[in-house]
C-alpha cells in the first residue's frame, strides 16, 4: 500500500504545506521511513513524530524538513510546533477513524513538512501545520483528488505561490478585445481602462503584431500579467515556427488561417498543443471552415467565424456553429466581425463562446464603460477569486 497526500493551508511567511505518504511497514513507505531514521543529510534530518516528549505519534510518523534548517531557531521551530502539530493531527485523524480498518502497527507515515525561513510565530506554525497535516491525511485515505476533480478544477486557479495565474478558456462566454490600432502607447492605455475580469480575452492583433512583433506579448503583460492574451497572427505557413515564437513569447494563444495548407495547420495546432498554448483557426475568407476541420489531423480550441471589417455589410456566417461544435464537444466557438452590444444575445444564442470585439470598444470615448456593457452582456458571473484553497 502507497497512500499519497498533500494539502497547504495559512498565510506567509508561517504557511504550512505538508507532502505525505501513508503505507506498510513492509513495503516502500516503510523503506522510506527506515532510511530516512538512518541515513540523516545536513539540514534535512528526518525526526520521529512526538506529541510530547516520549509519546510517539500513532501509526509512527517520521517528519521530514523541506527547506534546510540552519540554525537552533529554524531547528527550534521544526522540533517544536511543527512536531507537536504533524503528530497530534495524526493521532486525532486515528481518533477519528480516518485510517478505517487498517492495521496502525503495521503502517507508518512519511510527512515533508515546510517551514519558510521567515517564519516566527511559533502559534500559527502549529496550527497550520496541524490543519495542513490533518487534510493531507484524510486526502491521502480517500484518494482526493479523483480524476474528475483534477480535470474540473485545474483551471480555476493559478498557483498560490507562483505569482501569476495562467488563465484558461474553461468558463465561457468571453469577451475578446482586438487591440488592432498599431500604436503601443495607445494601446497599453486603451488596456488600463479595459475592466479585469475572468471573461476578458486581450488579442494582439495582426496591426500591431505586423509593427512590433511578437514581443508586443509582454508589453500587454506588463500591464495585465494575467490576462489570457491571443496572438493575431493569421499563420500561412511555417506552422511550427511561428506556434513556437508565439508560445515563447508568453503567448496564450496562436491564431492560424483557415487558408493555410492542411499540414501548416496540422504543425501550428500540434505545435502549440506542445508548448502548451490554445491553436485558434481563422475563417475569414474560407467558403468551407468545417471541410477544412474534417482534414486536420488534430482539430484547433477555437474556431474563429471572422467577417472582415471591409465586409462588415454582409451578414455575419454564424449558421455553422451547430455544425463546427458536432465535431468535437471541447471546441470553443468565436464570432468576430461588427458584434455590437446589440447582438450579444443574437451571437449566444446561436452557440458562440467568444465574442470578438474591437473598434466598438477601443475607439470609444469611455472605453472602461463600453467594456463593462459588453461583459454585463455575457451573463457570465465573475469566477470567485477568493475561495478557500481547500473547498472544493
Amino acid at each position: 500500500m502507497l497512500l499519497i497526500g498533500e494539502a497547504l493551508i495559512g498565510e506567509a511567511p508561517e504557511l504550512a504545506h505538508i507532502d505525505l505518504m501513508i503505507g506498510n511497514k513492509d513495503g516502500p513507505v516503510g523503506q522510506a521511513f527506515a532510511n530516512g531514521l538512518t541515513q540523516l543529510s545536513a539540514g534535512h534530518t528526518p525526526l520521529l513524530s512526538v506529541i510530547r516528549p516520549n509519546l510517539p505519534a500513532k501509526p509512527a510518523t517520521l517528519i521530514v524538513p523541506k527547506v534546510t534548517v540552519k540554525n537552533m531557531g529554524q531547528a527550534g521551530q521544526i522540533f517544536g510546533p511543527a512536531q507537536a502539530a504533524v503528530s497530534k493531527a495524526v493521532a486525532d485523524a486515528l481518533e477519528e477513524g480516518a485510517f478505517g480498518d487498517m492495521d496502525i502497527e503495521d503502517i507508518v507515515v512519511v510527512a515533508s513538512v515546510f517551514i519558510h525561513p521567515e517564519a516566527t510565530d511559533y502559534n500559527k506554525i502549529y496550527r497550520y501545520n496541524y490543519g495542513a497535516a490533518k487534510l493531507a491525511v484524510n486526502r491521502a485515505v480517500d484518494g482526493f483528488p479523483n480524476a474528475d476533480t483534477v480535470i474540473a478544477e485545474k483551471d480555476r486557479m493559478g498557483h498560490a505561490i507562483m505569482g501569476f495565474k495562467v488563465s484558461r478558456l474553461w468558463n465561457p462566454p468571453y469577451l475578446q478585445v482586438a487591440l488592432d490600432n498599431p500604436n503601443l502607447p495607445v494601446i497599453l492605455d486603451i488596456v488600463k481602462e479595459i475592466p479585469k475580469s475572468d471573461h476578458v480575452i486581450l488579442e494582439a492583433g495582426t496591426p500591431l503584431i505586423k509593427r512590433y512583433g511578437v514581443d508586443v506579448i509582454s508589453k500587454l503583460r506588463e500591464v495585465r500579467p494575467d490576462a489570457f492574451i491571443v496572438a493575431d497572427l493569421k499563420t500561412l505557413d511555417t506552422g511550427n515556427l511561428e506556434a513556437r515564437m508565439v508560445a515563447d513569447a508568453t503567448a496564450d494563444a496562436i491564431v492560424v488561417s483557415a487558408l493555410a495548407p492542411i499540414p501548416t495547420l496540422n504543425k501550428v495546432i500540434e505545435e502549440a498543443h506542445k508548448t502548451g498554448i490554445y491553436a485558434v483557426m481563422d475563417t475569414l475568407n474560407c467558403d468551407d471552415p468545417v471541410g477544412v476541420l474534417e482534414q486536420l489531423d488534430v482539430l484547433p480550441d477555437v474556431v474563429e467565424l471572422h467577417r472582415g471589417i471591409d465586409v462588415e455589410t454582409s451578414a455575419h456566417a454564424w449558421g455553422s456553429i451547430e455544425d463546427i461544435k458536432a465535431l468535437s464537444p471541447k471546441i470553443l466557438v468565436a464570432v468576430a466581425g461588427g458584434v455590437r452590444i446589440n447582438t450579444i444575445p443574437d451571437a449566444l444564442s446561436a452557440g458562440a463562446d467568444v465574442l470578438v470585439v474591437g473598434r466598438a470598444i477601443t475607439n470609444a470615448k469611455d472605453v472602461r464603460q463600453v467594456a463593462e456593457k459588453f461583459i454585463e452582456g455575457l451573463n457570465n458571473p465573475e469566477i470567485d477569486q477568493f475561495r478557500v484553497m481547500t473547498d472544493f
